[in-house]
């Protein structure tokens, strides 16, 4: 009978070779066969066999002394010293001439298909998926990179089969009762690419964190993939609507960051190891290691990937410094997102009031919040002193850290992105994670009290002391189906993803203002003309705004990802964005806002909303709000954006708003475009059936409407309580408007906290014939609840109230 193999091509393996040559092998030989035929490029190579491994064990009595050792670990032997001992004996072992000989002519062959002589290679660890499911922990074995030379290759080789006992893979395999010499390893050897002179990443198709399925997140930093996967640098991150990817004209980057990239891996020539950490340059650190149309490339593979294997898809790739060229160097199956289960929802919120500042922000990882005393950990040396139920603070992880942090309540990292590490393990754990803050070693005092927060969007945050919060449960499946549409409103684009499971009818407000607070900072007009603001101010918006030659672009980029990140969680469903409405007080506050800004004794009633944006004090301010409209609808591709203009206050100023869209490339109309008004001066309401003939559709926002009708300051104490939505004055004007819209077909909406906090003013809505109503995700559930109630209770012989078709839309 022939001898097993101990060596095949990739291009000869497939998924069904999991068994003989481990999941990670047999995912690139399936993809070389099924993906590079489409364009995708995946390095040439070859894997050692299960068979090779298993023949190593019997070289030498190496099995029966691995035995040996075992069984003294579990009759109280030191773990620490039973893996040194174990991969002692495997790196004395001679590999057998037969594997010598095979990895050999394997390696000569793969240099004549690439056309030289000792090629470059990685060599990675490949276990066995039915021995050791590997997708459940990142990185259980070792990899090296830029090996050259087969005396090289074969010393790899050895070192990846002893790293199968290292400290934390017999640690991980006695946690899951796993027997460790039934565990197979094979080592996959490809073709290095030159990433050390181009830059690397992780990507993953779909969100990470909220398991939002239709982007691809890429995360990209300089030199080899290494500092990525570990963590042990900020990347860039960059998303991409997979909707759009294969749309014609479409560019669907929906958002990118650009990451700090404090250092790359690339190779050495000298030295006993071939690859070294060396800081980045100024200009590596500002600008972005991908463009656009690379970002583009790698989700288009990434969808077609995903579609083959029909799973969501955790991938490597890797861009040659020497070719241009993008490759795919590793492809397995996302683990965390699609063991969750898709009907439930988990909701967290902080309910204190008056928190103190941060002590530092990061990435979110996951959605969880959690309390405890921090203990800072400098190194893994220090990993003993870490107390059950602490929050890990430490610069950065790897694998030997996964026992502390599945002891701990949180993780809080200086360094990381959202494919690190950290990131990974802290996902598969449930444990929430705040990654990337750049000094939490620093300024986080260890043994104190804190609160991780990872339910404030896209940043986390870590306040001082022990904060009060709740934590609750959706059932999806609970929620009724209403005919009055239950829109959200949205004002963090970081949250957007975090609630697509909602079975909202799409977002009937995001707030503009929000971004250009949180995300811009800086005054729109400050940056069309830097030179009327002070030294000082320009100083600080050229940090702010590194890496843009152009000041104002930073506006429109910042902006369009925002509003993008919002419309693409709620696609083809539409989401109404709101030009800024900020009043005067609010933008003097923006960074270089004060010399554009006049003082005025009541800025509620002021300079705001519509009457600024064809005014000359800041038409050049709304022109950059426009041109990130434009590039969401008409280059992302993201048409389901609706365009509403805030405090209309005369038919004249709405013509002149209506012009200054069209002046900018947003005409009524075109490419689909509506065009929305909100409702909140009593002329808006005597004059509804002329607005309506302007534009597409009402919104009304009631704490305004309801200021304004009553002559009631909404912020007075003394009178507050006459400020009242329910008011007959109010609720006349809200069932005029809804009737003058119906007569024109025009849908209209209310956005407000009352429908949230008294469900006898949703019903009313209801009664009314609201088309839609908006509110915050977290009461969600309890307003379409009320809504479906007051439906259920609609008036015998009102045609209108019982049927959905009946109302105009």
């Amino acid at each position: 009978m022939a001898r097993p193999s101990l060596v095949e091509p990739f291009a000869d393996l497939s998924a069904a070779d999991t068994a003989l040559v481990g999941g990670k092998n047999a995912a690139l030989g399936e993809l070389i066969a099924n993906l590079t035929p489409h364009g995708i490029r995946v390095p040439d190579g070859f894997a050692t066999t299960t068979a090779a491994y298993r023949e190593l064990l019997d070289t030498g009595d190496l099995r029966a002394r691995i035995g040996r050792r075992i069984e003294a670990l579990h009759e109280g032997a030191g773990l620490a010293e039973t893996g040194a001992a174990i991969r002692g004996m495997i790196l004395a072992t001679e590999l057998p001439p037969r594997l010598v000989d095979a990895v050999t002519t394997a390696y000569t062959a793969l240099g004549e298909r690439l056309g030289r002589t000792d090629p470059d290679v990685a060599v990675r660890s490949s276990a066995t998926a039915e021995d050791l499911p590997e997708a459940s922990f990142a990185g259980q074995q070792e990899s090296f990179l830029n090996i050259t030379g087969a005396r090289a290759l074969l010393d790899a080789c050895l070192r990846c089969y002893a790293s199968l006992f290292t400290d934390r893979a017999i640690n991980y395999r006695e946690h899951h009762g796993f027997d460790h010499l039934r565990v197979a390893l094979s080592v996959g050897v490809q073709q290095m690419v030159r990433a050390d002179r181009a830059g690397a990443g992780v990507m993953f198709s779909l969100d990470t964190d909220s398991g939002f399925p239709r982007v691809v997140l890429v995360n990209a930093a300089w030199g080899l993939g290494e500092s990525v996967v570990s963590g042990a640098v900020d990347p860039d991150e960059y998303l991409v609507f997979k909707p759009l990817v294969d749309e014609a004209g479409a560019n669907p980057v929906i958002a990118k960051e650009t990451g700090g990239k404090q250092s790359k891996v690339v190779s050495r020539t000298t030295g006993a190891e071939p690859t070294v950490s060396v800081p980045t340059t100024e200009d590596e650190r500002a600008g972005l290691v991908l463009t656009d149309s690379e970002i583009r490339q790698l989700a288009r593979w990434a969808v077609r990937v995903e579609r083959h294997y029909d799973t969501p898809m955790d991938m490597e790739w890797a861009k040659d410094g020497d070719t241009g060229e993008l490759h795919l160097v590793q492809a397995r199956p996302e683990t965390v997102q699609t063991r969750r289960r898709p009907s439930t929802l988990r909701s967290y919120r902080l309910t204190g009031t008056g928190h103190a500042a941060p002590l530092v922000t990061g990435l979110a990882i996951g959605e969880a919040i959690a309390a405890g005393t921090a203990c800072v950990l400098r190194s893994a040396a220090e990993i003993d002193r870490f107390v059950d139920g602490a929050v890990l603070v430490t610069g950065t992880t790897d694998p030997d850290w996964e026992p502390v942090m599945k002891r701990a309540a949180a993780l809080v990292t200086d360094h990381g992105g959202r494919t690190s590490h950290a990131a990974i393990v802290s996902r598969e754990l449930g444990l929430g994670a705040v990654v990337g803050t750049g000094d939490a070693t620093g300024r986080i005092p260890d043994g104190r009290a804190i609160t991780v927060s990872c339910a404030e969007g896209e940043r986390g945050v870590v306040y001082p002391g022990t904060l009060d919060f709740e934590e609750r449960e959706i059932e999806l499946t609970d929620i009724p189906t209403t005919r009055t549409r239950l829109m959200l409103t949205m004002a963090d684009p970081g949250a957007a993803l975090r609630w697509w499971r909602l079975p909202a009818d799409g977002v009937g407000l995001a707030r503009m203002e929000f971004v250009i607070n949180n995300h811009i900072r800086v005054h729109p007009m400050a940056l069309v003309h830097p030179e009327r603001t002070d030294a000082g101010t320009r100083e600080r918006i050229a940090a702010l705004t590194r890496g843009y030659r152009d000041r104002t672009e930073f506006f429109v980029d910042r902006l369009a990802y925002g509003i993008a990140r919002i419309a693409a969680a709620w696609w083809p469903a539409p989401v109404v964005v709101r030009t800024s409405d900020f009043k005067t007080n609010e933008y003097a506050r923006l960074l270089g806002g004060a010399p554009f800004e006049p003082a005025e004794q009541n800025p509620m009633l002021g300079w705001r909303g519509a009457s600024r944006y064809h005014d000359d004090g800041y038409r050049e301010g709304f022109a950059l709000e426009c041109r990130a409209l434009r590039r969401v609808r008409d280059e992302m591709g993201l048409t389901n954006t609706v365009v509403m203009i805030p405090f209309c206050r005369t038919l004249t100023e709405a013509d002149r708003v209506l012009e200054t869209l069209a002046d900018h490339g947003l005409r009524r109309g075109a490419n689909g475009l509506a065009v929305y008004v909100m409702v909140e001066i009593p002329a808006n309401v005597l004059l509804a059936d002329d607005f309506a003939r302007r534009f597409d559709g009402f919104s009304i926002g009631s704490n305004d409407l309801t200021q304004l009708t009553l002559g009631v300051d909404r912020d007075s104490e003394r009178l507050a309580g006459l400020f009242d939505e329910r008011d007959p004055a109010v609720v006349r004007s809200i069932r005029t408007v809804i009737e003058a819209a119906h007569r024109h077909g025009r849908e209209v909406g209310l956005c407000g906290q009352r429908p949230s906090d008294d469900p006898e003013f949703a019903r009313l809505l209801v009664d009314a014939g609201i088309d839609s109503v908006s509110v915050a995700p977290d009461s969600f559930l309890r307003v379409k609840n009320t809504i479906a109630a007051g439906e259920r209770r609609a008036p015998e012989g009102d045609p209108d109230a019982a049927d959905p078709v009946a109302r105009p839309r």
